[in-house]
């Protein structure tokens, strides 16, 4: 879920407590990997929501979608789950996630598990997730559904990468804790890798944030946050 390396901090795991029994925190980021009232939902009216989906995979084309944090995967299982329901017969989902310090089996497999409603998604990615998650993670989780999953640095990551995706998920730790996965040379690199009509969803609001999503070329649209949170940032790339 990071891109910034504090000191002494290893280079090629997530580093955890947990509270509350189930939800992790990350050690060096201070922070929890998502919002302490109900990350699914809030993955839902965030990331979903704010790339217009399901609506805009109902088509027979293979649908992208890329994310800056992969986390636990809550966000992947959560989309995995409304595919399931919504998507045309035939549609294939390609599912890309970038992440400096990807957490190990057994913690994802932890922090999925308070939600019920998708133990079906998290089953299968507990049991296909390798042991030791390094350099690019290929996952085929079931029919037409693919993960990768790019463990290293954000910004030399999406440098490497040459396809453009359909929707962006912006889950980076708070922009206050970890300023370079919201950096202008990153969001540079997200609108690259964008479709003209592509959408970004993301929970942060910060000024800075919404100041150089827009100057790298997106369309930027304020909605309000989830959870009394005041407001939330969603836009596209425009077309021609």
């Amino acid at each position: 879920m990071a891109d910034h390396n504090p000191e002494n901090t290893p280079q090629t795991e997530a580093v955890l407590d947990w509270h509350d029994g189930d939800m992790p925190y990350s050690r060096a980021f201070d922070d929890h990997f998502y919002c302490r009232s109900d990350g699914r939902l809030e993955c839902g009216h965030v990331f979903l929501a704010g790339n217009g989906l399901p609506d805009r995979w109902q088509r027979k084309a293979p649908f992208r979608i890329a994310e800056l944090g992969f986390g636990t995967g809550l966000n992947l299982c959560e989309t995995w789950r409304q595919w399931r329901g919504t998507a045309p017969e035939g549609a294939s989902l390609h599912f890309t996630s970038f992440e400096r310090f990807p957490m190990a089996r057994a913690d994802i497999a932890r922090a999925l598990a308070h939600w019920p409603e998708i133990e079906h998604e998290r089953t299968i990615l507990a049991d296909k997730w390798p042991d030791a998650p390094a350099g690019r993670v290929e996952i085929d989780l079931a029919p037409g559904v693919r993960l990768t999953v790019v463990c290293g640095a954000a910004l030399e990551s999406l440098g490497n990468e040459t396809t453009p995706f359909d929707a962006w998920f912006l889950d980076g730790f708070a922009p206050a804790r970890n300023p370079d996965m919201w950096s202008a040379e990153l969001m540079a690199a997200v609108f690259r890798l964008t479709v003209p009509g592509g959408r970004f969803g993301t929970y942060a609001a910060a000024g800075f944030v919404r100041r150089n999503l827009a100057a790298a070329g997106f369309v930027v649209e304020r909605r309000p946050g989830f959870a009394g949170k005041r407001e939330m940032l969603c836009g596209e790339r425009p077309v021609g």
